[in-house]
């Protein structure tokens, strides 16, 4: 076997690894069971919210989810910006870099604004509610990993 072709083996195994990893990555975080899931689950089930609770709530959820759709589209466009990078550089230059670089901000917009619509619906709580929410924010933010 030539060096040549050699080398094109060892690239192209290391540009498909490449690409699993990010692809596994981004299933694993995606998939994971964020801590809002478990706020959501208290906050609907755990604290006898009133109707004008209930209805409060239900706008500011479809607020978010529209808001997070937007980012998530963000993140795959930023997949595909990154796969481009990968392809085209065979290595982290600085596309790859760049291409990270905005994955990860957009992720950061996403946990901050997820972290913002937490804290509208918390404003929507009686104080004996918002007591039992923040003890479960905290749990949920601290449970060890698995």
């Amino acid at each position: 076997m030539t060096n040549v072709r050699r080398f094109a083996i060892v690239a192209l195994v290391a540009f498909v690894a490449a690409l699993g990893g990010v692809f596994v990555g981004r299933v694993l975080v995606t998939r994971l069971s964020p801590p809002e899931t478990e706020l959501h689950a208290i906050l609907h089930d755990r604290l006898g919210l009133d109707a004008a609770q209930r209805a409060r709530i239900e706008v500011l959820e479809r607020q978010f989810a529209a808001r997070k759709q937007v980012l998530e589209q963000e993140m795959r466009s930023d997949n595909a910006r990154l796969a481009d990078a990968i392809t085209a550089e065979h290595g982290y230059g600085p596309r790859v870099q760049a291409a990270v670089d905005r994955s990860h901000q957009v992720m950061g917009e996403l946990q901050k604004e997820t972290l913002q619509h937490v804290f509208r619906l918390r404003s929507v709580l009686r104080p004996d509610q918002a007591r039992k929410f923040d003890e479960a924010a905290v749990k949920a933010l601290t449970a060890p990993a698995e």
